[in-house]
């Protein structure tokens, strides 16, 4: 594809080397089955262990644990613990870089749901 953004332009080899390590550095941190989508179940305010796995369906706790240490690792969530109640409160809280991401999930929604559309009328 020779276009970038709007812009009809062909990037040269060193630009085109430029963008996949951008997106390498990017898929790095928000690839794999999970990370997405539990970033966006805590975007839109499902902030304890339990709701997020009943939230994302088929993660398990041991893979959702991890996950969220990654999320963590990466700056985009943060994880407050509550040791005044009872019992103990963990909350997994967006953090203010993390809204950045915002946008690049709402045209990947968007997109996905055209493709669905599209995908359903030609069956």
């Amino acid at each position: 594809m020779n276009v970038i953004s709007n812009k009809k332009i062909v990037p040269s080899e060193a630009q085109c080397s430029k963008n996949l390590s951008a997106v390498d550095d990017a898929l790095f941190v928000v690839s794999g089955k999970w990370k997405l989508r539990v970033m966006i179940a805590v975007l839109n305010g499902t902030v304890h262990f339990n709701q997020l796995q009943r939230t994302v369906k088929g993660i398990s706790a041991r893979v959702l644990s991890g996950e969220l240490k990654d999320l963590e690792e990466n700056g985009l969530i943060e994880r407050v613990v509550h040791a005044n109640q009872k019992p103990v409160v963990v909350e997994y809280i967006p953090t203010e870089y993390s809204k950045t991401l915002e946008e690049v999930i709402a045209p990947l929604v968007q997109w996905g749901t055209r493709h669905k559309e599209r995908i359903m009328k030609s069956t």
